[in-house]
């Protein structure tokens, strides 16, 4: 399914012709992605936004409460340079762009990444596509700003396994012009924090929100279909999309920015256990590195927001994701466990899994098959038209596979014949 998905988006952005299977070994990075040199190369087929300059789709002060310093373009350009460079990991294999690939719709497009040494992580990899317009940042919003969170996949084990901070520092200053380029975009020699905030600058040009979605608010009645149109009426009525996922002038990327248990994993994860796991864990060590490590590399992952705040309010609970481009970005959820919009739609048709933290606004949505396929059809008007193709393809595989692999749908309590408090919560004691 991977190479698939790989081989449809490199078809769209480079217009090749050549099988994925017919891929030479030197084409590809490790994990799947596409070399780094052709991934630039269709980077700037896609026109990015210039740097420290306002999108023209984002609001000017929303735009200024994450950006309120302006990249200057010897920023942005560095922080491209190190985003797509393997010597940021311990054994010089893994960048950035091995798990947020250019040709892969700017993640992996896998359930969970893999990283230094075939390492395989407990989270899904959201895609960097208007990542500068989202705080706090992580599924389990454990870092504050876009330069934070640039700064630490470089030091997890399971990600890129640099041992430290001081230890990144002194192996690019190896690199003899790094110095120098260090100096001319930040005015100062090269340190952690330049990295962090050279990779965010880069970020902040990967603004992608032009899609008809957009084109229609603005006044092209053509731009949906009737059946996109029905759908748009779904999503603020029936199917309650929009209670979690506000789309408007404002707020362009269809999220609350806020972090919500639908019961995702509850049906085979005991949260009590794991929530008091974490808690004894973290009270010997509750630093940074240690949570993030936590987060990827342990079963306390699938606790999400629990593991930052220790609030038990938030166990399971997971940030909201951009619908932007939702439509190229799969599979879903946190941990990558849906693989098509018709199982995402199908979990909350039926009111999520049941468990004691479920958010409260989880309920069975009874829609109908039609009425699914028009919630999904607008989904797909959300992604910018620069990936119309890739939609399309994605649009047909996922189809496709809806039609012979159902896994989430609950006809049952999906149209309310049963109620979720029907069935018993369990316990570990089977009580």
């Amino acid at each position: 399914m991977i190479a698939i998905r790989a081989c449809a988006s490199l078809t769209v952005l480079l217009a090749a012709s050549v099988p994925c299977a017919l891929t030479s070994a030197q084409d590809v990075a490790p994990h799947g992605a596409k070399a780094f040199a052709q991934q630039q190369a269709m980077l700037a087929e896609l026109k990015p936004a210039a740097a420290g300059t306002k999108p023209h789709a984002v609001d000017a002060a929303f735009w200024r409460v994450f950006a309120p310093k302006p990249d200057t373009a010897a920023q942005a350009a560095l922080g491209q340079r190190l985003f797509f460079d393997p010597q940021l990991s311990q054994d010089g294999t893994v960048a950035c762009a091995t798990c947020h690939d250019v040709s892969r719709s700017f993640t992996d497009l896998r359930p969970v990444s893999e990283g230094i040494g075939g390492k395989l992580g407990r989270r899904n990899a959201p895609t960097v596509m208007n990542a500068a317009l989202i705080t706090p940042l992580f599924w389990d919003g454990r870092s504050p700003t876009l330069p934070h969170q640039a700064g630490q996949p470089v030091l997890n084990p399971i990600e890129m396994g640099m041992p430290s901070r001081e230890a990144t520092v002194q192996k690019l200053q190896k690199t003899s012009d790094y110095a120098q380029a260090f100096q001319t975009a930040f005015g100062r020699a090269l340190d952690y924090t330049a990295i962090e905030e050279a990779i965010a600058a880069f970020e902040r040009t990967l603004i992608f929100l032009d899609a008809p979605f957009d084109r229609w608010q603005a006044g092209d009645k053509q731009a949906l279909a009737e059946q996109q149109q029905r759908g748009f009426v779904l999503f603020h009525g029936k199917a309650r999309c929009a209670a979690c996922h506000p789309l408007n002038a404002t707020n362009p990327l269809g999220t609350d920015f806020r972090f919500h248990n639908i019961g995702v994993s509850a049906h085979d994860k005991n949260f009590e256990k794991l929530a008091a796991d974490a808690l004894k864990a973290l009270a010997s060590n509750s630093s940074e590195q240690e949570l993030d490590r936590l987060a990827l590399a342990t079963d306390m992952s699938e606790l999400g927001r629990f593991m930052v705040t220790k609030q038990y309010a938030d166990v399971g609970a997971f940030r909201t994701p951009q619908l932007r481009n939702v439509s190229i970005t799969g599979p879903y959820m946190h941990d990558g466990s849906m693989q098509t919009l018709w199982d995402v739609v199908d979990h909350y048709n039926k009111g999520g899994e049941v468990n004691p933290w479920l958010d409260g606004g989880m309920e069975a949505l009874t829609l109908t098959e039609a009425e699914i396929d028009d919630l999904v059809a607008f989904l797909a008007s959300l992604t910018d038209v620069r990936f119309a193709e890739q939609d399309r393809a994605e649009d047909k595989r996922q189809s496709a596979l809806s039609k012979t692999q159902r896994p989430f749908r609950d006809n049952d309590l999906a149209t309310r014949k049963k109620l979720t408090f029907e069935d018993r919560v369990k316990t570990p004691g089977g009580k």
